[in-house]
């Protein structure tokens, strides 16, 4: 298959490859051996598993990105801080591997204040502006931790994370909502529920309760109750980073059916967004980190 190189893309749950010449595409494999479930030890193996056959007798660089490179990871990266680019530095090597790959992995971004960092969107964000040049606006990549990215002069100049995601996945599977909320979706019961947080954030608790209230008493439809804790969920992330949004250009980088629920949660606002697809992101990104690695071999 003649591979060039390999880029990875390993999260906290699910490990994706990619077998690379240059920019294309020749091959894709993943699993659900995320950071999470590997053990310290386990790293190459899980990786090896997905990628043997595309390797050759020399050895192939492999670009990875994302939780790989946290404390409880393969090797723990770096944080640059901010203001910087988003890939200021070149990935970090990890010691110790098999003669048949160098492994390099992509360091996060930190910001003193207010704390914060991140690991893996700073990827999607160079990637992102790779293809956009001289872009200044607001970036923001929804997900389990959703970032609020600001870009300026090719810099991430500031970001904050929000934790809607993994409210939202708590709420529905584990509090007493989750025997109310369906697998389905409303558009109107969402829209209505991010203006209503929108204008009243500090009603959330209590509108969410709310949501228990209508199944018992009114029999509100599950499909409509998902989309009203979503709606109120990221109704309120968005009167917390109105600073951010307001009046900016705006792009959302993530997985198509929750950069779409953002997306009209944003425009029901005003805002208008660009949207742009994460796994495209990811590789342009990683590709760029290969360049930084060559440069400096």
């Amino acid at each position: 298959m003649n591979t060039e190189w390999i880029a990875v893309d390993w999260g906290t749950s699910h490990l994706r490859a990619w077998a690379m010449r240059g920019d294309s595409v020749l091959d894709h494999a993943q699993s659900d051996k995320g950071m999470a479930r590997v053990g310290k030890d386990g790293f190459q193996s899980a990786l090896f598993e997905l990628i043997e056959g595309w390797l050759s007798s020399g050895p192939t660089d492999v670009i990875a990105c994302g939780m790989v490179g946290a404390r409880q990871g393969w090797v723990e990266a770096p944080y640059s801080a901010v203001p910087c680019e988003p890939t200021p530095v070149a990935p970090f090597r990890v010691p110790g591997t098999g003669p048949r790959i160098r492994a390099f992995v992509v360091p996060g971004l930190k910001q003193a204040t207010p704390p914060d960092v991140m690991r893996g969107e700073e990827t999607q964000i160079a990637g992102f502006l790779a293809s956009h040049q001289n872009w200044d606006g607001v970036i923001c990549l929804p997900g389990t931790h959703t970032k609020w990215v600001q870009v300026s002069a090719g810099e991430v100049v500031s970001f904050r994370t929000f934790m809607t995601g993994e409210m939202f996945d708590l709420l529905a599977g584990q509090s007493v909502l989750k025997h109310s909320v369906g697998q389905g979706w409303d558009d109107a019961a969402f829209a209505d529920a991010v203006a209503d947080t929108q204008s009243k954030p500090e009603q959330l608790a209590a509108r969410m309760f709310g949501l228990r209230a209508a199944d018992l008493l009114q029999g509100q439809d599950g499909d409509i109750t998902r989309a009203q804790l979503s709606g109120f969920l990221i109704g309120a992330e968005l009167a917390a980073t109105r600073p951010y949004w307001l009046g900016q250009q705006l792009a959302i980088i993530g997985a198509e059916g929750l950069s779409d629920v953002y997306a009209k949660a944003l425009q029901q606002q005003g805002a208008f967004v660009e949207t742009a697809n994460s796994t495209q992101c990811t590789l342009a990104g990683l590709l760029q980190a290969r360049n930084l690695t060559r440069q400096t071999a």
